[in-house]
């Protein structure tokens, strides 16, 4: 009656299909969710937070536990109105007669609501049982009442109904009509007449009187609150839930029509208890109002309770909701029950009905929202293991039942949806940071695996472009206790790019009673999150550590992501250092170092990697086309300080783009000083990195005209967008000693600085000959010292790495020279790189 006095006929029927389209597509997702496997106490939450993890079924369970809390109340209240209506004195009369026996004051009415409330506890509290059979022997009241009912609105003949309404100086008195069956009054009733609510004194309107009826509607969630106490919930639900919706639907469609065609604006809108005037027999519709609120007060109030249990056995809010999880001998969770009640029984001082149904319907709406939008994850990650019975159901529906949801959240009311909305955004973010981890499955896991094997299918290496080209790691590391700050280094050097740790581990499968090393992933993936690098581990079993190498270099990565560039640590006879627990990481936050790893090498102890090997992973490397870095004494590197100092100069990056064990060759527009140059950028755009300067040395020799070669080597830096300060360092001391020592310089060495075809130079690079018997080691030790002598001295160095010889007896040799050069520099990387990697295009 009052949904159609105030809306009309054609705005409650929009209504009722509006109301019923999101409840459908609600109980659609319910249906689906509720057969795709066994369900435990909890309902709508147990739903949530099995499909959308812990934070979301943690925030949506409390605001879930507040709308049944809230509906509760409403439903007590609405009770309250109907016996006040019933045998309440009327307003302006000191004394009642007949009936109407009940003071009425806002004290007198809460004391009702307090008793009815007691009632209803009574029931919850001996269990799910009697609550079963009192809503079954309430449903067949209920049902009689409206037989009744409907049978009236054909018996009755025209009557004129007395109105007494509440008014400033007592009370006045309206005539209201019951016209029976009368197309006159089916064609006024048909449009809006939005007037003022007599119960609360404000101006009504469709959002308004859509809130209140919404309330109607919102007992989808009653079968499925119950799933703990249920024999077969996956059974039942689906088909008492669609059930109820279908009957519901016709029966409220009925009435508003019946209701339009036979009573006229002023018997809707002025008396909410007209049913019991045009009745054949009105105390028994006095009876179905009482059995029917009463109903789902008590529904509402089992609901918010099983809510509660659930929350507090899954330990979500720590000791907060401990005292919720006691249970009865039965298992009947009684503190739940009385903790329910607590709260429906603070609500209840609000007082009016009208006044919280917004609220309400804002809470049931969000949580509808929700439930639809588990099972839209669950249908978009394509779980094998997401097989519901209940087929049903798209994601096209899960999508329009959030969409009606939200649109009619704020259409309601903005500022209830609003602070809903961020009540649950609060709730999120406690539960996030607060909660701990649980072992229920993360829908975000399937839906980010779903959506990142998709876009791997579209990242096509054919399309590769050397503007978009970025550094993809595999960092080798034998183990983490000595490689920390490395690890942390490259992760600066990755540039969004993909960063692999790899790890050779010198076994035999065959000899093996199992893979040794899955226990070591946990160890491994626990020191990534320590260290906040974003890196993948990937770990393997080879019998040597240069077969293990050429593995995960061909078969690290995925489709168009894959390692283009292999960092080792530098091979030389330093005793290795444990830098994880003086790393920062585990220093400032108390953290243990993960114990998964075993200690460092002891310094007697033979490494299980010689020399030659060592060089043949850099020579492997070169021939898969895979760029190389060798970083030396990067565990003395403390970036912290060397980066957050406030000493002037600002901490620099030294650059030496030329090779210095091939000084006839010198040249700084080849494929390798390009991509030295391209990484040294790449960590100075690095957040940590931004303070530091780039500084470029360009060695020069008398009458070689070395301000002309400045000039070039400026205008490429230009034209590359990297900004660095050059520096000119005469070598030729430096260059004699290798002329000596080749007995005087060659016809027609290359000049210093030139610069030939990219293609020529590499070719020379692929083809380069024996270069460990070209220089001796007093001129290595002359361009070491070259090296150390420019101050001040850098937080890092960058030097050309030359390419191995090919004769492999040579490579003891090559590596001693490598160790020679780089002696004394300290945190130095060794660089050499294969492909094109910078470019001049827009």
């Amino acid at each position: 009656g009052f949904v159609v006095g105030h809306a009309g006929l054609y705005q409650a029927l929009a209504m009722f299909a509006v109301a019923y389209f999101i409840i459908g597509m609600t109980v659609l997702s319910v249906c689906a969710i509720a057969t795709n496997g066994a369900l435990d106490a909890g309902g709508a939450y147990y739903m949530i937070s099995r499909a959308l993890g812990p934070e979301f079924g943690g925030s949506i369970g409390i605001m879930f536990f507040l709308a049944n809390v809230c509906g509760s109340a409403l439903y007590v209240l609405g009770l309250v109105e109907a016996v006040v209506d019933s045998f309440g004195i009327p307003p302006g009369q000191k004394t009642g007669s007949g009936v109407h026996v009940l003071p009425q004051s806002y004290w007198y009415e809460l004391l009702y609501g307090t008793v009815l409330l007691a009632l209803c506890l009574l029931v919850c509290l001996v269990g799910a049982s009697i609550y079963a059979k009192a809503t079954f022997l309430i449903f067949l009241i209920v049902a009689g009442v409206l037989g009744t009912i409907l049978v009236s609105f054909f018996a009755t003949r025209p009557i004129g109904v007395p109105i007494r309404l509440p008014h400033f100086n007592g009370s006045e008195t309206e005539n209201g009509s019951f016209t029976g069956f009368s197309l006159a009054t089916l064609r006024d009733n048909l449009g809006g007449g939005y007037a003022v609510d007599y119960t609360t004194g404000q101006m009504m309107s469709f959002s308004s009187v859509f809130a209140v009826m919404f309330n109607g509607c919102t007992g989808i969630m009653a079968g499925s609150n119950m799933s703990g106490d249920l024999k077969r919930p996956s059974y039942s639900i689906p088909r008492g839930t669609i059930s109820a919706v279908l009957f519901t639907y016709l029966v409220y469609n009925l009435l508003a029509f019946l209701m339009c065609a036979t009573c006229n604006r002023t018997l809707l809108q002025k008396d909410y208890g007209f049913l019991r005037d045009i009745s054949i027999f009105p105390p028994l519709v006095t009876v179905g109002i009482y059995a029917a609120t009463l109903s789902a007060a008590m529904s509402n109030l089992i609901g918010a309770s099983r809510i509660l249990y659930a929350l507090a056995r899954d330990d979500l809010f720590g000791r907060a909701l401990a005292l919720a999880k006691k249970t009865s001998a039965s298992g009947n969770p009684v503190m739940a029950v009385i903790l329910s009640w607590l709260v429906v029984q603070l609500v209840l001082f609000s007082g009016k009905l009208n006044t919280i149904a917004g609220v309400v319907t804002t809470f049931f709406l969000l949580v509808y929202a929700t439930v639809n939008l588990a099972c839209l994850a669950l249908e978009w990650a394509s779980a094998p293991n997401f097989r519901p019975t209940f087929r049903y159901f798209t994601w096209h529906t899960c999508l329009l039942g959030i969409a009606g949801c939200c649109v009619m959240m704020f259409l309601i009311s903005p500022v209830s949806a609003s602070a809903s909305l961020g009540f649950l955004l609060l709730l999120l973010l406690a539960l996030h940071y607060l909660s701990p981890s649980s072992t229920w499955g993360y829908i975000s896991q399937a839906l980010i695996f779903h959506q990142v094997r998709k876009y791997l299918l579209m990242l096509d290496v054919r399309k590769d472009h050397v503007k978009f080209w970025r550094p993809q790691m595999l960092l080798m590391v034998q183990n983490p206790r000595s490689s920390a700050r490395l690890i942390d280094f490259v992760n600066d050097l990755k540039k969004s790019g993909l960063y692999v740790l790899g790890h050779v581990e010198l076994q035999d499968l065959d000899t093996l009673p199992s893979d040794p090393l899955q226990p070591q992933q946990d160890s491994w993936l626990s020191l990534v999150d320590k260290l906040n690098v974003k890196a993948f581990v990937s770990l393997t079993l080879a019998p040597s550590v240069r077969h293990g190498v050429r593995q995960l270099l061909f078969t690290s990565g995925l489709g168009g992501m894959r390692p283009n560039t292999l960092v080792l640590g530098f091979y030389d006879d330093s005793v290795p250092q444990d830098g994880l627990a003086q790393h920062p990481s585990f220093t400032s936050a108390r953290e243990e170092v993960p114990l998964g790893f075993p200690p460092l090498r002891e310094p007697t102890a033979p490494k299980l990697l010689s020399a030659r090997e060592y060089v043949g992973i850099v020579a492997d490397a070169l021939k898969m086309l895979r760029n190389v870095l060798l970083a030396r004494q990067l565990e003395s590197l403390d970036k912290a300080w060397e980066l957050r100092r406030a000493a002037s100069p600002p901490p620099t990056i030294h650059v030496w783009p030329v090779n210095l064990l091939r000084p006839d060759s010198a040249r700084y527009a080849d494929t390798c000083s390009l991509f030295l140059l391209q990484m040294a950028c790449v960590l100075n755009m690095a957040r940590a990195w931004r303070r530091a300067r780039l500084r470029l040395f360009l060695c020069v020799e008398a009458g070689a005209m070395p301000h002309a070669q400045e000039e070039k080597l400026r205008q490429l830096l230009k034209d590359l967008r990297i900004q660095a300060q050059i520096q000119l360092v005469p070598w030729d001391a430096v260059t004699c000693l290798h002329w000596q020592t080749r007995q005087g310089p060659p016809g027609g060495p290359a000049p210093t600085g030139a610069v030939r075809e990219e293609e020529e130079e590499e070719e020379e690079a692929v083809n380069f000959p024996a270069n460990a018997t070209q220089v001796s080691d007093e001129y290595v030790s002359a361009a070491n010292k070259l090296v150390l002598e420019q101050s001040p001295a850098p937080a890092v160095r960058f030097l050309y790495l030359p390419r191995p010889p090919a004769n492999t007896s040579l490579y003891p040799l090559y590596l001693h020279q490598l160790e020679l050069l780089t002696r004394g520099l300290g945190p130095t990387v060794l660089v050499h790189g294969v492909s094109a990697v910078t470019s001049t295009q827009l």
